[in-house]
């Protein structure tokens, strides 16, 4: 059996420009059909042995950036590349083979596999749908599948009810990896676990990434699982990045004011006697992705709102090795130089 070879480490895997994403809503008979803008105009680069974790509230676009990524959905506007190939411009049959350089982890893992199938034909069926290996070799595949993901290759012969939660997230692992993929969208893959559990499948995914040299696309609205593993951070809110750049520099010094409330709710990332951050108690309900504010996304909600946000969208600027949507960023720079937000140590899962 040819073991899956690491992916070179450094190479870029996925790279999106500006992707945008827009869905026709029907209103009724007497309206006319609405335009949702779900994603507009997120770009971004993953490397091999890297992982890009995209956070945000719900509705923010999340979920469809990660089905565009993965090849479910087509981009309305904006471009793709996918392991050195322009997906948007991709034929079906081109599509279809690039299929299998990107799989899915899905949330559930308790929806995710069929109740009535056995492991072995959770893992098998992708081979045998896509590579011509005979039955005896695609058994053999499964079974060293099982090893690597920490589970007895025996567990093949069984049925997901005979297995936890946690167990049947590797085995959903496992099967995301059975055709040697070089990117992995991860939607949500462990909220639906205990926190024990959710360490045992982080620390799994991390050593799985520096054995074959995986990308991570890594959703989630847990900003503790974040820092635990990734390496970069994209913030999304209303279908825009308002902030993206290295994982250190995001958590110890947020600029944007949307990225400064996710933090400040969230227990446990200031620790070692730091004080304690002010939580920041957003006003207002999220604006509707059918009718968004004219300037800044985030305009509505801001505390630091200024007539100019109400009237002119940012655009993303490079600032302190990180890109920031925010047309008062250099003040919330200064502010935190001379006070750091954050303290950068982390606490363990």
């Amino acid at each position: 059996m040819s073991e899956q070879q690491p992916t070179q480490q450094g190479d870029v895997v996925v790279e999106a420009q500006d992707l945008r994403q827009v869905y026709t809503i029907r209103r009724g008979m007497l309206s006319a059909p609405a335009q949702l803008q779900a994603v507009g105009g997120v770009s971004f680069t993953v490397r091999a042995g890297r992982t890009l974790a995209v956070v945000g509230e719900s509705g923010c676009g999340k979920s469809t950036l990660a089905r565009m990524v993965s090849l479910i959905e087509t981009p309305a506007a904006g471009r793709l590349t996918l392991d050195g190939t322009d997906v948007t411009h991709a034929g079906a049959q081109q599509r279809q083979q690039l299929r299998k350089t990107v799989q899915l982890v899905f949330q559930n893992p308790y929806g995710s596999l069929n109740p009535r199938k056995k492991i072995s034909a959770a893992l098998e069926d992708p081979l045998a749908i896509n590579t011509r290996l005979g039955k005896a070799e695609r058994a053999e595949r499964a079974r060293a599948m099982l090893s690597r993901v920490g589970l007895r290759p025996e567990y093949a012969d069984r049925y997901p009810h005979m297995f936890s939660g946690g167990q049947r997230q590797r085995i959903a692992i496992a099967r995301a990896l059975m055709l040697a993929p070089k990117l992995v969208v991860a939607d949500e893959p462990v909220s639906a676990l205990d926190v024990s559990i959710q360490a045992q499948v982080l620390n799994l995914l991390a050593d799985l990434q520096a054995q074959l040299g995986l990308a991570y696309l890594f959703i989630s609205h847990d900003l503790a699982v974040v820092r635990h593993i990734a390496h970069d951070v994209l913030v999304m809110y209303l279908g825009h990045a308002v902030e993206q750049g290295p994982k250190d520099r995001i958590f110890a010094q947020p600029l944007h004011p949307y990225t400064q409330a996710l933090l400040a709710s969230t227990p446990g990332l200031v620790t070692g006697g730091a004080a304690p951050r002010e939580r920041i108690v957003l006003k207002g309900e999220l604006p509707s992705p059918l009718n968004p504010p004219p300037g800044c996304v985030f305009s509505t909600r801001c505390a630091h709102v200024t007539d100019r946000c109400r009237a002119e969208r940012p655009v993303q600027r490079l600032l302190d090795e990180r890109r920031v949507a925010c047309h008062h960023a250099e003040d919330f720079l200064a502010s935190a130089t001379r006070q750091p937000l954050f303290n950068l140590k982390m606490r363990s899962l």
